[in-house]
């Protein structure tokens, strides 16, 4: 009996033989072409700006070897300005998660300047590169008294920077003698071995981070950069890392994030506008981490007898009235300078017992230890007289 269905038509001279991969579509193939069009490392920071700036519900986040990768692109200059900016801007409203920081971290050890300290374990402080604007700064002073006592001090910092602007440290050193800008690397080494005392400036040192500046003040925001610039050492060794902090949930993610990148012994410190400056108006919150082990460390100046009120930024020419002073154990930033060396002087292992720690700064305020380094550092290459503190 014949069907009643008609015969299946044979292929059409257009027909695609079996196992053929299907033609793509007109809107395929565009894509394709701009994904060409963007070259490799630009196609694939896409991929990744899509991954930390999608919505609440989809969005992956990065894996570490991602982070670093995204750095590394960024670092390099093999993405274009827009892209960076999105990327920045998607990060900061997400917030970086922890193992992003870590290789973000990864990135910048790999990429940035590096000190050493043989047979010596410095200090190593991360302060916010945007500055100070609101408070007189001390680190300067502290790490000038501390160099001065044998316990090394490893800094870093930029230029002016957005979003801030603030006050630098550069620009701190500089108003008492002491350049750090257009200095070789390896003179900064060689002060550091010498006088125990370091800082390495971005423009000169780490150019290929230096390039993410002008973005970052597109943006108007901080990035997540500027929580990296707090984690992150230009010294390879053996330290103790000093990170500031504003907000608690910034402290923990650096905890998280620096025990990941092998970091044994950290101290997070809640100071004045996100520094490592201990207030002497209100208790000083701290907490150690060592190999895994967390320990929440409030430091009260009134139980020590210290009660003055921080001394308002007025400009870098009263700042450096006042610091001069300081290093010669007068005026009014002498309490907090105290109670800064002492606390980090402690924190150093120096002394079992804060009390003992005071009475050490104390006696090197009123030796001027931290004045004689300064006048050592003063610029003695160029045959400029080290600066006089014009109260004397």
């Amino acid at each position: 009996m014949s069907s009643l269905l008609p015969e299946p038509a044979g292929p059409g001279p257009d027909a695609i033989p079996p196992g053929t991969a299907q033609p793509l579509n007109a809107a395929e193939d565009r894509r394709l072409v701009r994904l060409r069009a963007l070259g490799p490392e630009r196609a694939r920071f896409r991929e990744l700006i899509g991954k930390v700036g999608s919505g609440e519900h989809t969005s992956t986040g990065l894996d570490r070897q991602e982070a670093a990768e995204a750095m590394d692109l960024m670092l390099q200059g093999l993405v274009d300005d827009a892209q960076m900016g999105a990327f920045l801007i998607a990060h900061r409203i997400r917030r970086p998660h922890p193992t992003e920081l870590s290789g973000m971290l990864d990135s910048y050890r790999r990429s940035g300047p590096v000190l050493e300290t043989p047979g010596r374990r410095p200090l190593c402080f991360g302060v916010p590169y945007d500055g100070r604007s609101r408070t007189a700064p001390l680190l300067p002073l502290v790490a000038l008294v501390l160099a001065s006592d044998a316990v090394p001090v490893v800094l870093h910092g930029g230029d002016p920077m957005p979003v801030k602007f603030g006050v630098t440290l550069a620009e701190l050193f500089g108003a008492i003698g002491i350049s750090w800008t257009g200095l070789p690397l390896e003179e900064v080494q060689r002060r550091l071995d010498r006088h125990g005392l370091a800082l390495t400036h971005q423009p000169d040192h780490f150019a290929w981070a230096e390039r993410l500046v002008p973005v970052r003040d597109a943006i108007g925001k901080r990035p997540p950069i500027a929580s990296l610039e707090l984690l992150w050492t230009p010294h390879r060794g053996e330290h103790l890392l000093v990170s500031g902090f504003v907000h608690p949930p910034t402290e923990t993610r650096a905890w998280q994030a620096l025990q990941d990148c092998g970091e044994t012994d950290l101290l997070t410190v809640k100071g004045l506008e996100g520094s490592t400056d201990l207030p002497t108006s209100r208790a000083g919150i701290t907490a150690r981490v060592r190999r895994g082990a967390t320990e929440r460390i409030l430091l009260h100046p009134r139980d020590h007898g210290i009660t003055s009120a921080e001394v308002p930024w007025q400009g870098l020419e009263a700042w450096r009235t006042e610091a001069l002073a300081a290093l010669s154990g007068e005026g009014s930033l002498v309490p907090a300078l105290r109670w800064n060396v002492a606390a980090y002087l402690w924190f150093a292992g120096r002394f079992e017992h804060l009390e003992d720690a005071l009475e050490q700064a104390t006696a090197l305020l009123m030796a001027r230890s931290g004045e004689r380094l300064r006048r050592q550092l003063a610029a003695p290459e160029n045959g400029d007289p080290p600066l006089e503190d014009p109260n004397r």
